[in-house]
């Protein structure tokens, strides 16, 4: 029997739920989800098999109107991902509706026309259904899609349907990843992306969107690993904000992310967080570099 294989992007605004969504299509926590705008900074790859076909998901970051140097290169990686991809999806926030950035990224597409493009309402549980008739209606007067579809990403309504669609506009070949792998994320980096999240949520909006972490050492035996991270940011106040009143703020943010890290290797995680200041790390050509995002 032949098989097929292809890429299907999703993009959308930020917070539309689009980590949520390919974390919930493979099963498996890839991608961290926080109520911060713009927590994806790169493209974030799942993969799933429905039937004889392979899909690989990207997760794109959110598009939005980029200023900075370093916010320009994630619109790029989201657009790029696009591109690229055998079909698109757009995921709309069902709370928000018709945004104004969502009315630039709906005439962004357009060069995209000739790619399946799907409009997919997220959140459906969150509005009545006479407001997302209303919001389908209005899509659909927009000619760039060729369905409509509504479903939850947190509840998972709606999936099974999306991935049974999109299985069938696969191109034919082999798959691109072995059967048993979900992403293409290594765990050097997933592991550095929880402390990030673990950081977003602790210290909610005391925290400025300029934070990046990095695993340094991993060193891993049968019962045990041991892990490293520096934890940057700009300035010295946020420095001192991160530690906390006598380090009570950084054991915080270690011990969730310790959880979550034995959760997912199944075994002990000793974790050492540091924190430093790098006031230019959103210019450094190493952030990049980490990041996987071109200049």
């Amino acid at each position: 029997m032949t098989t097929s294989c292809g890429f299907v992007a999703i993009i959308g605004e930020p917070n539309a739920g689009k980590s949520t969504l390919i974390n919930a299509l493979v099963w498996q926590k890839i991608a961290i989800t926080t109520p911060k705008p713009q927590t994806t900074r790169t493209n974030v790859r799942g993969v799933v098999i429905e039937g004889r076909s392979q899909i690989i998901f990207i997760d794109t970051p959110g598009i939005f109107g980029a200023e900075h140097k370093f916010e320009k290169a994630m619109v790029k990686a989201a657009w790029a991902g696009a591109g690229d991809a055998d079909a698109v999806l757009l995921l709309v926030d069902a709370t928000k509706g018709i945004t104004e950035g969502l009315e630039a990224l709906l005439s962004a597409l357009a060069p995209l026309a000739k790619k399946p493009i799907f409009a997919v309402i997220n959140k459906l549980d969150k509005v009545k259904k006479e407001r997302l008739l209303e919001l389908a209606t209005a899509l659909s007067s927009h000619k760039l899609f060729r369905e409509i579809l509504f479903i939850s990403a947190l509840k998972s309504d709606g999936l099974s349907e999306l991935k049974s669609l999109l299985a069938g506009l696969m191109p034919q070949g082999p798959f691109h990843y072995p059967d048993d792998e979900v992403s293409d994320v290594q765990l050097r980096t997933l592991a550095a992306e929880i402390t990030r999240e673990k950081l977003f949520f602790l210290m909610a909006q005391e925290l400025p969107y300029a934070s990046l972490v990095e695993t340094e050492q991993w060193d891993e035996s049968e019962g045990m690993a041991r892990i490293s991270q520096v934890v940057y940011v700009q300035r010295e106040a946020h420095k001192k904000m991160v530690i906390g009143e006598k380090g009570a703020m950084i054991k915080r943010i270690g011990s969730s992310s310790r959880r979550e890290l034995e959760k997912m290797l199944g075994k002990k995680v000793h974790l050492e967080l540091f924190v430093k200041v790098r006031a230019g790390w959103k210019d450094d050509r190493e952030t990049y570099r980490l990041l996987n995002l071109n200049e």
